[in-house]
């Protein structure tokens, strides 16, 4: 689904950001993305959501070559990638509800067409009492949920997320893991940036360490 080759990254004349990546990221996998502060797992998150170009290298995305796409073909291919920022996002004058449904309204659908899909979904993250509360009213980890509930609720075939349990408490933080863990099994491709190694350790799936400047893998 994803490949990068001999990426590379840096901004204006400053130093290589990343350099040399090469590696494949396949349909329906789950990793995790790891390493220390400052090395480069938000840039590349960007890198994988489009929103920023490699400075060398080529990125191919749903056997397409993404950094030639431009205009409506790269807005295309952005629907089909969810994000969860780490600074969540939300709009202040919306409410949970309309925030989550923000990206069905932008693509045009109607409301009676998707109140239930959205309803079903605030159920589904524990927000289903919260959907008409705006932002100002909602604790952290009510936040997260919603970022997390906006982000797939169009289905989109990849999820990134940038540290999604760094506001939370342990507990939750393994909740919101495990809602991750199900999105994945229905088939979600899911890359996760985090600096906590303890919570990794009680799933099993693959680590993606950034270090250097460089990506390695790990089972």
């Amino acid at each position: 689904m994803i490949e990068f080759s001999d990426v590379g990254l840096h901004y204006g004349d400053g130093p290589d950001i990343l350099k040399n990546l090469n590696f494949t990221i396949e349909h329906g996998s789950f990793h995790f993305l790891t390493g220390p502060s400052g090395s480069g797992k938000t840039s590349l998150l960007r890198l994988l959501f489009l929103s920023l170009k490699p400075t060398r290298g080529h990125i191919d995305m749903f056997g397409t070559d993404t950094t030639s796409l431009r205009g409506e073909r790269l807005l295309d291919m952005r629907r089909r990638i969810g994000i969860v920022f780490q600074d969540f996002r939300l709009l202040d004058h919306l409410t949970t509800f309309e925030n989550v449904a923000l990206p069905l309204r932008v693509l045009g659908e109607r409301e009676e067409n998707y109140r239930a899909n959205v309803e079903e979904l605030l159920d589904w993250v524990g927000l289903g009492e919260r959907m008409e509360a705006r932002p100002e009213l909602l604790s952290g980890g009510e936040k997260q949920r919603a970022a997390i509930a906006r982000a797939v609720i169009s289905k989109p075939d990849i999820l990134l997320a940038d540290e999604p349990t760094g506001n939370v408490d342990p507990l939750l933080a393994e909740r919101l893991l495990h809602l991750f863990a199900e999105l994945n099994r229905m088939g979600t491709t899911i890359v996760i940036a985090t600096h906590e190694l303890a919570m990794l350790d009680k799933f099993s799936f693959p680590r993606m360490r950034l270090a250097d400047a460089e990506v390695t893998i790990h089972d």
